[in-house]
């Protein structure tokens, strides 16, 4: 088995992959610059057998002054950084962001950010692969 890196060459073979695996979901667009690794699995005479892909999102955290002002003062303040932070994210290329929202504050800021229009998504189980520089096991 091969890892290299992804080729054009590679995309109806991956298409045909994800057709296969029947996910609800079109297959990105591989041009996009927000893929930062494309790496194919494949054997010695050049068939692809996989590929894993990596795209960037963000993260989004915010720190507000929970003693300063009024909850209206605040709630201000939350629209106006929640509206710069949309735009320079959209600049910068990104296509989403996500949020992981503490337990204690869950059910009331998530009604916040529905109003603001992020959705919750738990069609999906979210899992996270904390990074080092030891290889994996």
């Amino acid at each position: 088995m091969l890892i290299r890196e992804y080729h054009e060459s590679d995309l109806d073979a991956l298409r045909a992959m994800h057709t296969a695996q029947g996910f609800d979901y079109p297959l990105p667009d591989l041009s996009n610059p927000l893929f930062v690794t494309k790496l194919v699995l494949g054997d010695d005479a050049g068939k692809v057998s996989g590929a894993a892909l990596l795209r960037l999102t963000a993260e989004a955290y915010l720190l507000l002054d929970p003693k300063l002002g009024t909850p209206r003062d605040r709630w201000q303040r939350l629209l106006t950084l929640h509206a710069a932070t949309h735009r320079d994210a959209w600049q910068r290329g990104l296509e989403d962001i996500h949020a992981w929202l503490p337990p204690p504050i869950a059910a009331k800021f998530g009604k916040r950010l529905a109003r603001l229009g992020w959705l919750r998504d738990d069609a999906w189980t979210p899992y996270c692969k904390r990074l080092g520089p030891e290889a994996p096991g």
